[in-house]
């Protein structure tokens, strides 16, 4: 006697998918292939007979039984998956794929035989972490550079400035420079890519260009011409013109510069909405010194999140992987539309599947920040509390009374998470350690290690050759 009833197991996969194996006796195969067969007989219209009225076997003449059996088969995964997803408390991410294919599925089936198949579908994963507390991290430190205060004065000097015409004398650093000028490779004469212009002015400051081009206008006086020789740095963006050396040809058309405004009140007023200069410099300070602390707060905690993520445990599905590259995708269409760009025109279907691959390491790291992350809410039961929660939800909304159409539901769970995650980071802070770096000190063992490193490859280059060596080829 078979078994009439649907047999279900699940079994686990790698990256947080479970496969459902069925066994679905021949009495349910039996009753899924007559409904489909009844349900077709009720809505075909065939010349000669009533609408509802065609017989069971001109049915399974005229249509054939495939045609009937890939609709019941249809029918019962359907209702296979469902009741699956009741009994074992399944929650699914994504639609089932059936393994092996619903084709060869159907090749297999018999409505007068029991049937075997296995869905498979990702299901949000359990994370886990083998320690929160007591962890030590590293973060380079964020402090008040008064000199900047400065800098940004110079700033605003710069786009206050007015242009004038420069005559009867030869370039100097801080002009501009309408330069023609045409860039080739020396080892094969190539042109560089984007390495040429017309009339383009060009700011005479050190580091704009590559070593040697500003320094070279230097001392050219107006429709003078010249080449000058350069080196493309090692690191520069274009891995085809590093280390390259190249010859510039290039003619001075013109040559301006700047007539800074004195640093007087009326260049504060201008610049700012401060009266005098002295409200200036300390609205600027206080902006710069707020900014500090926010950046070394903030690089704090990315250090705990970095050493709680190397805890944590968790196998990321497909589905959330593919969802957050595409959240990081729409993400950079908003920013890109917001400033003017045509999205439509700039997001070719090549740029998109580019965008895909590339932005997958950053969509993994934002997942499993989040999952750390409630992993720890979770372990150490820490919550907000409702009467904070509405408090500040009551603040946010202040702050936006002149928006519309804003989403109630949503800013209540955006607010939540705000909340969450900084209650989260002041216990990560309490209950862990954290080193701090000195960025100037860092910035200077990364200067020593690679001075270091380009002395070792000039001691490599001018070693003697020993015997072994003299039996290479010339060419090395």
């Amino acid at each position: 006697m078979s078994n009439s009833k649907l047999q279900i197991k699940t079994k686990s996969l790698p990256n947080s998918r479970i496969a459902i194996e069925f066994e679905v006796p021949s009495e349910q195969c039996k009753i899924s292939f007559e409904e489909a067969l009844t349900t077709l007989c009720k809505s075909a219209n065939l010349p000669g007979f009533r609408k509802g009225k065609v017989p069971k076997a001109v049915i399974l003449q005229q249509v054939g039984s495939k045609r009937i059996q890939a609709s019941a088969l249809e029918k019962l995964l359907e209702s296979i998956w469902r009741q699956a997803l009741k009994e074992e408390s399944i929650e699914p991410l994504c639609d089932p794929e059936l393994t092996g294919g619903f084709d060869n599925l159907l090749e297999k089936f018999n409505p007068d035989k029991k049937l075997s198949l296995t869905l498979e579908t990702d299901i949000t994963p359990i994370p886990v972490l083998k320690a929160s507390k007591g962890l030590i991290s590293e973060a380079e430190s964020v402090n008040y550079d008064e000199s900047k205060v400065d800098e940004l004065i110079e700033q605003s000097r710069k786009q206050l400035a007015t242009v004038i015409p420069v005559e009867n004398r030869p370039a100097e650093q801080g002009d501009i420079a309408v330069l023609n000028f045409k860039g080739t490779f020396l080892d094969d004469g190539s042109e560089i890519e984007g390495g040429s212009g017309e009339s383009m002015d060009i700011e005479l400051e050190e580091g704009r260009m590559i070593p040697g081009f500003i320094e070279g206008v230097f001392g050219m006086k107006i429709d003078e011409s010249k080449n000058i020789n350069c080196t493309f740095p090692e690191d520069y963006q274009d891995e085809k013109a590093r280390g390259r050396k190249a010859k510039f040809e290039i003619q001075l058309k013109d040559l301006k510069t700047r007539e800074l405004p004195k640093l007087d009140d009326a260049f504060a007023q201008q610049a700012s909405d401060k009266k005098n200069m002295s409200e200036l410099r300390n609205d600027l300070i206080s902006r710069l010194k707020e900014d500090a602390q926010k950046r070394h707060k903030k690089n704090r905690q990315e250090a705990l999140l970095k050493s709680l993520v190397e805890q944590l445990e968790v196998e990321l599905p497909k589905t959330l992987v593919e969802q957050e590259i595409r959240n990081l995708i729409e993400q950079m269409a908003r920013t890109f539309s917001q400033q003017g760009m045509d999205v439509k025109s700039t997001f070719t279907p090549e740029l998109v599947n580019s965008l895909m691959e590339s932005s997958r390491p950053e969509a993994e790291t934002n997942l499993k920040n989040h999952f750390a992350l409630n992993a720890l809410a979770k372990a150490e039961n820490i919550e907000i509390d409702q009467k904070v929660l509405e408090k500040k939800l009551q603040e946010v909304k202040k702050e936006l009374a002149t928006e519309k159409n804003i989403d109630q539901e949503k800013l209540r769970q955006a607010v939540l998470d705000d909340l969450l995650q900084e209650k989260l980071f002041d216990w990560l802070e309490a209950n862990n350690t954290v080193i701090e770096k000195d960025p100037t000190k860092n910035s200077k063992q990364k200067e020593e290690s690679s001075q270091t490193k380009t002395t070792q490859k000039k001691a490599k280059k001018t070693k003697p050759k020993t015997d072994k060596t003299n039996t290479d080829s010339p060419e090395k």
